[in-house]
């Protein structure tokens, strides 16, 4: 017969929380351990011991919780009734790994006593049935993504202040988060926090949890937006009509609305102010643009060839791959090195010759040739510096010819002396050189020439 071991929760408070049962058989079998002290029930056993101890000395929690177990096995085998009694806070059944690992023992027989978990008491604080609220458990150690919903959820683990500040990098920043601290004790806390506060709870112990009564994630929000198209494209005669070629031009309307809006938040921003209705225009433009994504994606679901979810799995796949200094174990020493990897990693992936190869020839000249300059750097073709791009910028302006007299809209050409391509070339390498992106400079320069014609108008 295999040596047992039994496995009774002390409840997530005070004594109140543990059953009669395990009571007694904490308090009268020959072999007894606790996993912690660090629990108010604990102090009602101070006969028995713990292994508080080896919390120091293991390396990690897995390797401490993996010896834990062993310990408790060969404990098993050498007592007088061939088992042994484990206390755990809480419920054997509940967020406990050790009970995990023994489950996983073909050596042993592990049997979890009934308990007052984490849940019971957390539910009966707030009044919601777990059933009916669905509520989601979480480990807040689990991982480093994003919390998803759906919502509610119980998140657990959360034993330190530092935890805490995990967990609020991890929600929508405003997310309203309820902390429980020490629920059926004295000094029972029950408090409404925004994530971005959660650090600032000091108190974060052991008999600390977070509730999460609702979390609208990206993922949520986009079946709502990807279920609304549908039902558009169903029921709205115009929607009905759009095809990819007649939404084509919004797209590009769209586009270049966002890039207004970005730069005109930017020039908020950098004269050290706050918009709100700046920020909200960008938002708004965000979300024009997101949507003509979505309406593509929704005509190619309609014609089966592919839908949004395998356009979001498609790119983050790619960008994974592009990323191995994230997602793998290759090292960079700074941006630039992360570019020219780039460059390279697309070259292999679309078995392309050049890194001219893919580029959008239809793309505003300034900004075309600035990216052929970054493609030059590249392939470690001679381009001149910041300095002597100046200087060069500097000839070609003193070296050009001009009438005296302008010359009209119908004379225009792009048919001139080679002093004005060298003097705009290299002012765009003198920016370049320089970070300085010249096509959102001469946007921004238009934009003020726009409203000096507008107040000149408004003068006359």
């Amino acid at each position: 017969m295999k040596p047992v071991v039994r496995v009774v929760g002390l409840g997530p408070g005070d004594l109140g929380h543990v059953t009669r049962r395990a009571f007694a058989l904490i308090s009268e079998s020959p072999v007894v351990r606790l996993r912690t002290r660090q629990h108010p029930s604990a102090r009602h056993f101070e006969h028995v011991e713990s292994y508080d101890e080896w919390y120091e000395r293991a390396d990690s929690f897995e390797a401490l919780y993996e010896a834990i177990v062993d310990d408790l096995v060969a404990l098993a085998l050498t007592s007088p009734t061939n088992e042994v009694v484990y206390a755990v806070p809480g419920s054997p059944t509940v967020a406990e790994r050790t009970v995990e690992l023994l489950r996983e023992r073909d050596d042993v027989t592990t049997i979890a006593e009934p308990a007052v978990s984490v849940i019971d008491v957390v539910c009966a604080t707030l009044g919601r049935d777990p059933m009916s609220a669905g509520v989601r458990v979480v480990d807040a150690l689990g991982s480093s993504e994003d919390f998803r919903g759906p919502s509610p959820l119980l998140i657990l683990q959360t034993y330190a202040p530092e935890v805490l500040a995990g967990v609020a990098d991890r929600l929508p920043a405003m997310t309203e988060v309820t902390v429980l601290h020490h629920l059926g004790l004295d000094d029972e806390v029950v408090t409404p926090l925004r994530a971005f506060e959660l650090a600032s709870f000091a108190r974060a112990d052991h008999l600390t949890s977070l509730w999460v009564e609702s979390l609208r994630s990206a993922g949520d929000a986009m079946d709502d937006l990807v279920s609304f198209m549908k039902r558009l494209r169903a029921e709205c005669p115009w929607d009905q009509e759009q095809t990819h070629a007649s939404l084509t031009r919004h797209l590009l309307e769209e586009a270049y609305e966002t890039l207004d809006a970005l730069e005109a938040l930017v020039r908020v921003d950098a004269g050290g102010r706050r918009d709100p209705e700046a920020l909200d225009h960008v938002q708004e433009e965000l979300g024009d643009l997101l949507f003509q994504i979505v309406f593509h994606a929704e005509l190619f679901d309609e014609e089966g060839r592919f839908n949004f979810a395998s356009v979001a799995d498609t790119v983050r796949h790619k960008l994974t791959g592009r990323h191995p200094h994230v997602f793998g174990d290759v090292q960079v020493t700074g941006s630039n090195d992360v570019a020219t990897r780039w460059e390279a990693l697309k070259q292999k992936e679309k078995g392309r010759e050049s890194v001219t190869d893919g580029v959008a020839w239809q793309l505003p000249a300034l900004t075309l040739y600035t990216k052929l300059l970054r493609k030059a750097v590249l392939v470690d073709l001679d381009v001149e510096t910041g300095e002597a791009s100046r200087r060069l910028a500097l000839d070609a302006l003193s070296a050009l010819s001009l009438d005296a007299l302008s010359v009209g809209d119908s004379q225009s050409s792009s048919v001139v002396d080679d002093a004005w391509g060298d003097a705009l070339s290299a002012l765009v390498s003198t920016a370049r050189f320089a970070g300085v992106d010249l096509e959102g400079v001469l946007r921004e320069r238009a934009m003020n020439l726009r409203d000096a014609i507008r107040e000149k108008e408004e003068r006359t």
